[in-house]
């Protein structure tokens, strides 16, 4: 027995002292990669945002933040978030319980169409949506619903605002709710159907109590999500005049340039702080009953009975009004010569698709830059969320869990904050190397690895959770060094999550307008700011083009990972039902 054990002892004698190296300079290099791209971005942005000159001046901020423009673009920014959140919260939960609850018909397509609208670049949604109710609309024209020549955009407004931020950010409260939904047991709504409970008496005392976290968990995401928005608060806002926090910001910028960088780290400070205080706000109210259940989640069915026909078909209404005329609308834009044309044989035209892909050299450069940044940003962002993800599933440590934290902060502030914080840490030369990052792509490269991480991590900490340890744990006292059991026996286990979490870090990326709209220059533009610069330059028919070839992207690219979805964790694509 000693004669077989000693080998093994030898080796695990052995073994430690290159384990225990391996992991130690990995988790440097990981807290390294986060300090870097997150930490010292962001502690940067609050520095200038306080302290410009060195000291804090509260003279200047208060004068700053008192402005009557950025008064109210503060109280625009909190009146837009707050209401989009209520509308997306009554829609999110609706559709929830009718996807988890209910006996409707086809809910795996129609969860499909209503979270499509997530995963299209807001910028391409707000397009579609001005495109399809302006009064030169060509879908609304053929059904002759065309508002009379001259006339205001209805969308052009704070209501229009409203109602884009609502039903665009409705499929995250939708999500967060479903899975909350999911994990209630039958047996209470069965012991209150017993005590003669009905069905809206049932939904509205039992489920909806039990599902309060999940509630305010998608309003927090429907809160930070819509503040947050570029895309449609610029593509509305700035034609209505309606200033909110981001948009200035964008403006200063554009305007002053670098001279305004330190009122508009103020301005993102602000921001920051109005989104923290949104989900702080939001997590208080989902603590303050204690809704915790036992057992697990088992099936409850709620007979639509006569209802169901009626119900189905209001459903089927809501995403042809919201999805299809707006999307029929972009690709009856994008195939005619002139905005506001009627669409017909004698007007139909692929001159936008040829332009946007051959001839117009701006755009066909933006498109191969942004496509080499993604790919970039995945590849790296895989192999970080794997060791991340092996650290935060089985080694849970106070380092590891600040690691984790920065890089969910990073994730769940607006992106605009992160460009001006990129601005801020890279404008100057790099120490040691002597040049600077900025006005180049290698400056959104790094924004694209600091915004996408925490993005990347979930879908692989889902494939974490469904690994059995052991497989690990036997490899290691086989002696088996760190590094060798990553590449033979976690690697091939989590890879089919990994590469979940590089499609969607891929499709959020490839289109990205929050983080980039800041960043890009004469020589480094991406696609997803083109959108707005192609609009405001009057080239709608070719926007609309440039809006359509994104989509067919991610549609392309959603049918892809549905296609693996059997090999993939329970929940990594959002789309499932």
């Amino acid at each position: 027995m000693t004669d077989l054990a000693s080998p093994m002892l030898r080796e695990r004698r052995h073994m430690p002292a290159f384990s225990i190296s391996a992991k130690g300079l990995i988790l440097a290099g990981l807290a390294a990669f986060v300090a870097v791209l997150s930490l010292a971005p962001l502690l940067r942005l609050a520095l200038t945002g306080v302290a410009p000159d060195g000291f804090v001046d509260l003279q200047r901020l208060s004068d700053l933040l008192l402005k009557q423009r950025v008064f109210t673009a503060t109280l625009n920014s909190l009146y837009v978030a707050v209401a989009s959140t209520v509308l997306a919260l009554i829609v999110g939960v609706l559709a929830a319980v009718l996807t988890v609850y209910t006996d409707m018909r086809a809910k795996t397509a129609w969860v499909f169409g209503f979270v499509l609208p997530l995963m299209i670049p807001p910028q391409v949604t707000a397009l579609a949506w001005v495109q399809a109710f302006s009064p030169t609309s060509p879908v609304l024209g053929l059904l002759g619903l065309t508002l009379p020549q001259g006339a205001r955009h209805p969308l052009f407004s704070s209501y229009g605002i409203v109602l884009l931020l609502g039903l665009y950010n409705a499929p995250l409260v939708f999500l967060t709710v479903r899975a909350a939904l999911r994990r209630l047991p039958a047996n209470l709504v069965e012991a209150a159907r017993a005590a003669g409970a009905g069905g809206w008496r049932v939904f509205f005392t039992v489920l909806l109590p039990l599902a309060r976290a999940g509630i305010f968990a998608g309003a927090a995401l429907s809160f930070v999500s819509a503040i947050g928005n570029f895309g449609i608060q610029a593509m509305l806002g700035i034609p209505a005049r309606f200033p909110t926090l981001i948009t200035l910001i964008y403006q200063q910028l554009n305007s002053y340039g670098p001279d305004a960088l330190a009122d508009m780290a103020s301005l993102a400070l602000m921001l920051s702080l109005i989104t923290v205080a949104g989900i702080c706000f939001s997590g208080w109210l989902g603590r303050r009953k204690d809704a915790r259940v036992e057992g697990l989640g088992g099936a409850i069915q709620i007979d639509l009975g006569r209802w169901r026909p009626p119900v189905e078909a209001a459903c089927w209404v809501f995403l042809a009004t919201t999805l299809v005329l707006p999307l029929s609308a972009l690709v009856a834009t994008s195939l005619v010569t002139g905005f506001g044309q009627e669409l017909s044989l004698a007007t139909l035209t692929l001159a936008n698709y040829s332009n946007a892909l051959l001839h117009h050299a701006s755009i066909r450069e933006a498109f191969l830059t942004s496509l080499g940044l993604t790919t970039v940003a995945v590849i790296v962002l895989m192999v970080v969320a794997l060791f991340l993800g092996y650290f935060l599933s089985w080694q849970r440590s106070v380092e590891v869990r600040l690691i984790h934290m920065a890089a969910e902060l990073s994730y769940a502030l607006p992106g605009i904050v992160l460009g001006v914080a990129m601005i801020l840490f890279f404008l100057k030369p790099l120490p040691v190397l002597g040049f600077s990052i900025y006005g180049t792509v290698w400056i959104i490269l790094a924004a694209y690895l600091s915004n996408f991480l925490a993005l990347a991590l979930r879908p692989v900490l889902g494939g974490f959770a469904q690994i059995d340890r052991s497989l690990e744990e036997a490899s290691q006292v086989a002696g088996a060094g760190f590094l060798q059991r990553m590449r033979d026996i976690i690697v091939p286990l989590v890879a089919p999550a990994a590469f979940a979490s590089g499609i969607i870090v891929f499709m959020s990326a490839l289109n990205e307008i929050q983080v980039s709209i800041l960043l890009v220059s004469s020589s480094a533009r991406t696609i997803g700011p083109m959108i707005v610069f192609l609009e405001e330059g009057g080239s709608s028919t070719l926007a609309a083009a440039v809006g359509c070839l994104m989509i067919v992207i991610v549609l392309a690219l959603m049918l892809v990972a549905s296609g693996l979805s059997s090999r993939l964790p329970k929940g990594a694509l959002p789309w499932q039902n």
